[in-house]
């Protein structure tokens, strides 16, 4: 009997490890492959347990959750309108007037190709006079832009629906959400396991809107020095600025990067002088500094703090399962699986495995142990 039940064991956690594997490898492609409805979808749920907090402070002033939730999906909406606003409209303005600008981009950046050509010919000479051998001439050709990246952009039919779509789950994830949590806890079977149960929605709900509403915080702050930074530089339209660095500032690394190429692109476009082409992307990089190694961590402190490699593979991950809306989503979807497993508790992958092989994890009585090694 005893050994019956111990290959019984090993083979259900055999089977269930198999089962785990093929779900872990098929989950990105599904998920990757039906873009279209899980990314509004996971969106809005992120979304919406960002706004339980101002849910939840809105229903101790007496109101009801249906109205709760409606309030909270229009300050969503009008915060997302005001990005909008500042953010897209301005920015079609610089994409349209790009092709004028080639000559001055071209004109403004001859110095600095000169400099190059210059510096490449030195090396080339020196390295002709050490090495006493004939070496072929070579021609640095820099390629000027002559087009626009690709935008990625949808029919607008499409964007209307899949934002619907994204208020709709929004508003009921919302309504509901008291009253589900109230009944998800108290049809549990023990005590213990609906404190553990509300503990982790507890902390993820707190965790999440937490580090949401912090870096909001410090994006929009970062955005508006900026803005009034470029300002004074002179550079056009420095509410734009200012949003797109509030926003590409939510993906971790990457972001930064793309602020300091655009601005160093409008800068380009907007001066003939190269050095004051290249403020605005001083101006934003020095900043970013500051924020980055010292706000940020500061006001974030060591609870949200996540590992810089747990954070650049979600980031890789979610950017090539959805893109640049995935980059975006990657540091609050690896801040809520890292809270649930924080707080409901590790899997002892290597117990499972290795040492009891059992799906429950508790101890083996002395009756089962399995039959001594002839």
């Amino acid at each position: 009997m005893a050994t019956g039940g111990y290959h019984r064991d090993r083979l259900l956690a055999a089977t269930a490890l198999i089962l785990g594997i093929g779900m872990v490898l098929a989950l990105p492609f599904a998920l990757r492959a039906g873009a279209e409805f899980f990314l509004p979808l996971v969106a809005a749920l992120v979304v919406a347990i960002a706004l339980v907090p101002l849910l939840e402070w809105l229903e101790r002033r007496g109101l009801p959750s249906a109205l709760s939730a409606f309030l909270c999906v229009l300050f969503f909406i009008g915060v997302a309108n005001m990005a909008i606003a500042a953010v897209v409209v301005p920015a079609s303005n610089w994409v349209a007037i790009l092709p004028k600008r080639i000559g001055l981009i071209k004109t403004t950046v001859r110095p600095l190709v000169d400099v190059y050509a210059q510096l490449n010919r030195s090396i080339g000479e020196l390295a002709n006079t050490i090495m006493v051998s004939k070496s072929h001439a070579r021609t640095v050709t820099l390629d000027t832009p002559n087009s626009l990246l690709s935008l990625l952009t949808t029919s607008a039919p499409f964007v209307i629906v899949q934002f619907f779509f994204a208020m709709l789950v929004i508003f009921f994830f919302l309504s509901g959400w008291t009253r589900a949590r109230r009944h998800t806890i108290t049809s549990r079977a023990t005590f213990d396991s609906a404190m553990t149960l509300a503990r982790v929605i507890q902390e993820v709900v707190d965790r999440t809107s937490s580090y949401i509403a912090t870096i909001t915080t410090i994006n929009v702050t970062l955005g508006c020095i900026v803005a009034v930074a470029v300002y004074y530089v002179g550079l056009p339209t420095p509410l734009m600025w200012g949003g797109l660095v509030a926003l590409l500032n939510y993906v971790p690394y990457v972001g930064p990067v793309g602020c300091v190429l655009l601005l160093a692109l409008g800068g380009l476009m907007t001066f003939a002088d190269p050095w004051s082409a290249a403020a605005p992307p001083a101006i934003f990089l020095g900043l970013h500094l500051i924020e980055a190694n010292i706000v940020t961590p500061m006001i974030v402190g060591r609870k949200l703090t996540l590992s810089p490699l747990l954070i650049l593979v979600s980031l890789s991950f979610w950017a090539w399962v959805w893109g640049t809306v995935g980059a975006v989503l990657a540091t609050p979807l690896l801040i809520i699986i890292h809270t649930v497993l924080d707080t409901a508790g590790r899997p002892d992958i290597a117990g499972f495995l290795f040492e009891r092989g059992t799906l429950g994890g508790q101890q083996r009585k002395d009756s089962d142990e399995p039959p001594p090694l002839a």
